[in-house]
């Protein structure tokens, strides 16, 4: 049976054995090679959800670093199901919609490649239990988002997208690593489920107000929350199965993942509360009151989805209330908050997931998202009208759609914060149900510009195009969707039993049952209620006057935001480069060795003084042979020649005797190893010279002028100062123990008797690893300088 770790790696398999063994495919379209793989992952994860549901756990571990306790677990519980079941339900149902999308893409293995790893990487992240692990899946998800927004490269727009999005969600990923290693300083452990046993202990600790912050900061970028929610409308350049996937159903949740993950951990904390709920408030009202300035229907979902997100958000910060230690969960658990996150998280994900594809089939179909070309699509395309009806419906919080259900217990959710006696909340809880209920009457502003201007009134016909629905295969997977939104909507306790509960179980391990309740579709006439009557009014309202309603974006100027803020930043940060690109890239390499030298002379040299490390004796050292007194003036007498030499040939000659009688100095100490190192090394490298010399320019002599030559010779004698202070310190010296031990045991640390191949292979093997991995990158340059020449479709690039 297929494991959890290897459902995480599957997708990477075969993502490389597509790479290997695919690339020269065209027998059929690969996307039906690839839809395997979500479909078998969500098979067996479905086959699980019994088990979970019965409050089971599966806790795997592959051992990778035991000495430094980083190894590869991973933890299936109630709140990881619900996110892996999104990942590959979803995953299955975009692949299948890309298969029709981009069935005449001539990249398309790239494609499958990009989201094969991004579904890795997603998978990682949520079933992760180490920290560091999951940092590595949670970048992951950064560089292979990226490849997808980039996707249509060609286009300036998905380059500009590709980059915004990769800066503020890198930038949020280094601020969770550092906030990730203060908590293992914290705890000692790096395991999510071991710092969620101990963490009591810490709550007062003098970290945790920045630990909190640099983990937020991770998942605010990700989730597009503001002010960091600029970049997801700039990603909508990706194609649509892309953004049906990651910007509605698994990328930007993976930050609510984090939030939910971490609310045992720091929920009941003040920090914690009024961050996540107050920030989520916010871009609850922001992203819906920006979304209905949009005329591009994917920028408007992209709005929207900031402002679900939001929604989604603040329910987690104000569930977290619960675990306040001066409040009986019990008596407070009634609000449901962490449960109708939960729950709209599913919701969201169907309907959202559905009206992508439906504004993709309308692109794809049309020509055009721009609502001020559309209109009049209804009776051309009746299904693709009653899957944005359904999915625009459900998401503006109408019944019988399960968007209706999650909203009304949002909104029980904000009304009784006034219930709260801690934090201070019943001061501002009047604030929270008052800016919910305006950001839903934007929500059901903007769901009504989807459906009525697209689909109703005269049609506005496009030049050489025909609006009519498209194949079959691509209406398979909204139709899914859009069906599903519905049959949540009557019956919502079996998701609610089988899948929700378990989830909620993971995050307050000590509720029971009774404690949460059941989802009920009528609870009267009340104030939940009335508050959807009175969005439902106010909102036909302003639909009715929507040309007002804009106007009063004239009050918020364009260039006063947070894109020209970034914009303007990067901008800064690109001038001030390039100027100090300028000042010290001179072209000569002279300049570049001073460069280097003289940062040798004052880190080193500083710290060797700072440090008060020098020291001087030869009460221990040996008598010098009568070979080291022959080798050594022969060694500095030709290092002295190589200045002095006019041609080239005598100055690699001359070079290549230095080596070599380094090499007899390492014979007469008794050093064979190195010996033998140094003159495999020398042999090498004085043959290289050789090879090259015919390539060679000829030998200039330069004039240089006295100021330079007392600038040269001031530079080398400190380096030679300073790295014979360093000798004679080292030798001297016991600023730090000595590590000769490992070496004179070396044949029974290591069992190798090579102490030059016992030194890289074995205690510098992580340095040795670095050193390839840098090599190997720098081979991948070559190659693909030589690959890709300029002359190679450097004009297909879209410049404006």
């Amino acid at each position: 049976m297929l494991t959890i770790n290897m459902a995480i790696l599957l997708p990477f398999i075969v993502a490389i054995l597509l790479l290997l063994f695919f690339r020269n495919f065209s027998r059929f379209h690969i996307g039906w090679l690839v839809i395997f793989v979500p479909a078998v992952l969500f098979i067996l994860l479905s086959r699980k959800i019994p088990f979970i549901a019965n409050g089971g756990t599966i806790t795997q571990i592959i051992h990778w670093i035991p000495a430094y306790d980083i190894n590869f677990v991973t933890h299936l519980d109630g709140l990881s199901m619900i996110f892996g079941l999104l990942i590959t339900g979803i995953g299955t149902l975009v692949v299948l919609y890309s298969i029709y999308y981009l069935a005449t893409e001539t990249s398309i293995l790239q494609f499958y490649i990009y989201l094969l790893l991004f579904m890795g990487s997603m998978l990682g992240v949520v079933f992760s239990d180490h920290l560091m692990v999951l940092y590595v899946f949670w970048e992951l998800t950064s560089i292979s988002s990226f490849l997808l927004i980039a996707f249509w490269f060609q286009r300036k727009g998905s380059r500009y997208g590709a980059k915004k999005a990769l800066h503020i969600t890198i930038f949020g990923g280094f601020a969770m690593l550092v906030g990730f290693l203060m908590l293992y300083f914290l705890t000692g452990t790096f395991s999510v489920q071991e710092i969620i046993a101990t963490i009591g202990q810490y709550k007062s600790h003098p970290l945790m107000p920045a630990i909190i912050i640099l983990i937020l900061l991770g998942a605010f970028t990700k989730s597009a929350q503001f002010p960091f929610h600029i970049w997801l409308p700039d990603a909508m350049e990706a194609p649509t199965p892309v953004s049906a996937y990651l910007h509605s159903a698994t990328m930007v949740k993976a930050g609510i993942y984090i939030v939910a993950r971490f609310t045992p951990v720091f929920g009941g904390e003040a920090l914690w509360f009024w961050l996540v709920s107050a920030i989520g408030l916010i871009t609850l009202f922001w992203g819906s009151f920006t979304a209905i300035r949009q005329t591009d229907l994917k920028a408007l979902l992209a709005y929207s989805t900031i402002s679900q997100l939001g929604l989604i958000m603040t329910l987690f910060g104000v569930g977290s209330v619960s675990l306040h230690p001066q409040l009986n969960i019990e008596t407070v658990l009634y609000s449901q908050a962490v449960f109708a996150a939960l729950f709209h998280l599913i919701n969201h994900s169907t309907f959202k997931g559905a009206l992508f594809m439906v504004i993709g089939i309308i692109d794809f179909k049309v020509g055009t998202r721009d609502l001020r070309r559309l209109g009049g699509l209804m009776a051309l395309m009746p299904i693709s009208f009653t899957i944005a009806m359904i999915g625009s419906f459900s998401m503006a919080g109408l019944p019988p759609f399960n968007g209706f259900l999650s909203k009304e217990m949002f909104f029980t959710a904000m009304l009784h914060l006034k219930d709260f006696d801690v934090f201070n909340i019943q001061t501002f809880a009047g604030v929270f149900p008052v800016v919910a209920w305006i950001a839903s009457i934007f929500t059901f502003l903007y769901s009504m510009m989807i459906v009525f201007l697209t689909f109703f009134g005269p049609y506005k016909e496009q030049p050489d195009v025909q609006a009519e629905e498209p194949s079959p295969g691509m209406l398979i997977p909204p139709v899914i969707l859009s069906i599903l939104v519905v049959v949540i909507f009557f019956f919502p306790n079996v998701l609610g039993d089988f899948i929700i509960k378990p989830a909620v179980y993971s995050i307050y391990p000590n509720i029971t049952d009774p404690l949460i309740g059941d989802i009920v579709h009528w609870h009267g006439f009340n104030t939940e209620l009335m508050m959807t009557i009175g969005i439902i009014i106010v909102g036909i309202v302003l639909f009715m006057f929507r040309d007002y309603v804009r106007k009063v974006f004239v009050l918020f100027p364009k260039g006063l935001s947070f894109d020209t803020l970034y914009n303007n930043a990067i901008d800064s940060i690109d001038h001030g480069a390039k100027s100090l690109t300028n000042f010290y890239m001179t072209g000569y390499l002279k300049h570049y060795l001073s460069y280097i030298f003289m940062f040798f002379i004052i880190t080193l040299g500083g710290a060797l003084f700072y440090l008060d490390a020098f020291a001087f004796s030869m009460a221990e050292d040996q008598p010098v042979h009568a070979f080291v007194w022959v080798l050594s003036p022969l060694i500095i007498i030709a290092a002295i020649a190589v200045m002095f030499t006019s041609s080239r040939l005598t100055a690699i000659v001359i070079n290549g005797f230095i080596g070599f009688a380094i090499a007899m100095l390492f014979v007469v100490l008794r050093a064979p190893d190195l010996a033998l190192t140094q003159l495999v090394v020398e042999t090498v490298t004085t043959a290289l010279f050789l090879l090259c010399f015919y390539f060679l320019p000829e030998w200039k002599t330069f004039v240089i002028n006295r100021k330079q030559k007392t600038f040269n010779i001031i530079i080398s004698v400190a380096v030679g100062v300073i790295f014979t202070l360093i000798a004679l310190s080292v030798n001297s010296g016991k600023l730090f123990s000595s590590i000769s031990s490992f070496f004179e045991n070396a044949d029974e640390l290591t069992g190798a008797h090579n102490i030059v191949n016992t030194i890289l292979g074995d205690f510098r093997a992580f340095d040795t690893m670095l050193e390839v991995i840098v090599l190997f990158i720098a081979g991948i340059g070559v190659y693909t300088l030589i690959k890709f020449k300029k002359d190679k479709g450097a004009n297909k690039i879209e410049d404006q």
